[in-house]
């Protein structure tokens, strides 16, 4: 993650914006303009951190002259209790900036708190497990590099970096291997010139039962996704697709929790897929304390 790019400074701006609107009453009624203090960012439950880096940005787009004091870094598994940070500079700036700066280190880390789960849930495993485009718009980056921090890898990042034919795409084209047919016809084709960065982009096809696994196996594909079956299912599908096609990438979705996550692991996937990861993670628990104050 580039923290220095200019869409963390869009972004990290519009959310204070947001929240600060025309003015942070309170801390303008209560706290002096001269008025310095130290604060403690604290982590109030076990967690896997992420995104700390964006919340520094966040206090620091008030007070550029904030001192920041990081003692935990993105990743680390952090008990209930530990001090992320410190931090000394001007106090109205610091508990404006609070909530926002919470707002997106709880999301992010607790993102990376559950996914740390999903992969100790699993472990042992040649599975893999990744995300999905169930993400907040306008997120997406933050959200899978915090699945990332968690130990889980990335899936496309968007619409415009691998193929991805599901039952919609299949039916308006008359079946999977005419899908596949015109993905490649695309791919080779002078309209990809857009996407020359993402070359070679892989086509997946989804499929729900034998019928579509051995129509996707015999297009050729580079990956199948098994959607929505029982652990048991998937496990014969995977066996099919072993037999006719030991090259072919298999990735599991569709109704995956941490209590069957293992069982589809132990079916042979290569990936795991749970947008869970990202559409229902709880926000992890901080709290920011101030410790002193002074005024000049």
């Amino acid at each position: 993650m580039n923290w220095e790019a200019p869409e963390i400074a869009a972004l990290v701006r519009a959310a204070l914006e947001e929240d600060i609107g025309a003015g942070d009453i309170t801390c303008a009624a209560i706290v002096p303009a001269k008025c310095a203090a130290i604060a403690k960012l604290v982590a109030k439950q076990e967690l896997v951190l992420a995104g700390l880096p964006l919340a520094e940005r966040v206090f620091r787009a008030l007070d550029a002259n904030l001192q920041w004091d990081a003692k935990q870094t993105d990743s680390a598994a952090v008990s209930a209790g530990a001090i992320i940070a410190q931090l000394e500079g001007q106090a109205a700036a610091i508990l404006t900036a609070e909530r926002t700066a919470l707002n997106f280190l709880g999301h992010l880390s607790g993102i990376a708190t559950l996914t740390r789960r999903f992969v100790e849930a699993i472990a042992g495993t040649k599975a893999r497990i990744r995300d999905t485009r169930k993400t907040t718009p306008l997120l997406r980056r933050l959200e899978k590099y915090a699945v990332a921090v968690g130990g889980g890898s990335n899936h496309r990042m968007g619409l415009y970096d691998a193929f991805l034919i599901k039952e919609n795409h299949i039916a308006i084209a008359g079946g999977i291997a005419a899908a596949v047919r015109r993905a490649r016809e695309f791919a080779s084709g002078r309209e990809t010139t857009a996407y020359e960065a993402f070359r070679p982009m892989p086509i997946q096809v989804e499929v729900r039962n034998e019928a579509e696994l051995h129509e996707a196996l015999g297009a050729k594909v580079e990956s199948v996704l098994l959607d929505n079956l029982t652990p048991a299912d998937a496990a014969r599908m995977i066996a099919i697709a072993r037999r006719e096609r030991p090259d072919c990438v298999i990735e599991i979705s569709g109704g995956v929790k941490l209590s069957n996550v293992r069982a589809f692991a132990e079916a042979g996937a290569d990936f795991i897929s749970a947008g869970a990861l990202t559409h229902s993670a709880a926000a992890a628990d901080f709290s920011l304390l101030v410790e002193a104050r002074r005024v000049e």
